[in-house]
């Protein structure tokens, strides 16, 4: 009864961030409403630097569904890697500070609630998928990217697009989307979500659907899962000190 309430509120509230956004609702979306993108996009050389230093361990990173449980419909394997530095109202401040010019840039994103390191393995694909609420827009900054780059793309909406080093772009994830990675190498993207822009008053009650959320049992599980995560991986890197 009360996931019903629920999923109807969401549902209403979907419907009032298409009728009153501020930038297009369609699949892939321009970044002239976010200034911040041209500068983290000007960044992405440091950035890359921080991640090259992650993948040093990648195969201690963490696969996404055993954070977030919910990804297990998707992904079974140990083919999608995250490297979580925001998600719904939780901050991994290690992986800040492992990442310090990252967390620089991070900091100057209004909106931001969810951010991580993105790792497709070789042969990954993602199935096709809907985003649970359209009151946030997906944001990749393409990091790694291997050759031949077209090999590496996603799909929103029925319109395909392929990443390219230092660029970014912006998607509403809650138009069916699929990804894939047919390269022999790893395919890195920076991941972020940021709130929708909402005319008044909507942009209350779109804030307020995003902190439900990050209420919810869902996002506190991934927060212990990565919290865990973080426990051994400290413990796994005193070791080899």
């Amino acid at each position: 009864m009360i996931r019903r309430y629920v999923r109807k509120v969401v549902h209403w509230a979907e419907r009032k961030n298409r009728q009153h956004s501020l930038v297009p609702t369609t699949p892939f979306i321009t970044g002239e409403k976010f200034p911040w993108a041209r500068d983290i996009e000007a960044r992405w050389p440091e950035i890359r630097a921080e991640l090259d230093t992650v993948l040093s361990y990648r195969d201690d990173l963490p696969n996404f569904q055993d954070i977030s449980t919910v990804q297990r419909a998707l992904s079974q394997d140990d083919q999608w890697k995250t490297f979580i530095f925001h998600g719904y109202g939780f901050t991994s401040a290690d992986n800040l500070r492992r990442c310090p010019k990252t967390a620089e840039a991070l900091a100057g994103i209004p909106g931001l609630t969810t951010a991580f390191f993105s790792v497709f393995g070789p042969g990954k694909r993602l199935p096709e998928h809907r985003g649970p609420y359209n009151g946030v827009l997906r944001y990749h900054l393409a990091l790694k990217i291997p050759e031949p780059a077209d090999s590496c793309g996603i799909e929103v909406g029925g319109e395909t697009r392929h990443w390219r080093e230092g660029g970014g772009m912006f998607f509403d994830d809650t138009y069916p989307h699929s990804a894939w990675n047919e390269t022999e190498e790893d395919r890195v993207v920076l991941f972020l979500d940021v709130v929708r822009p909402v005319r008044f008053p909507f942009n209350f009650l779109n804030r307020l659907v995003i902190w439900t959320i990050s209420q919810s049992p869902f996002i506190k599980g991934a927060r212990q899962n990565q919290e865990a995560w973080e426990e051994r991986f400290e413990q796994l890197r005193a070791g080899q000190a």
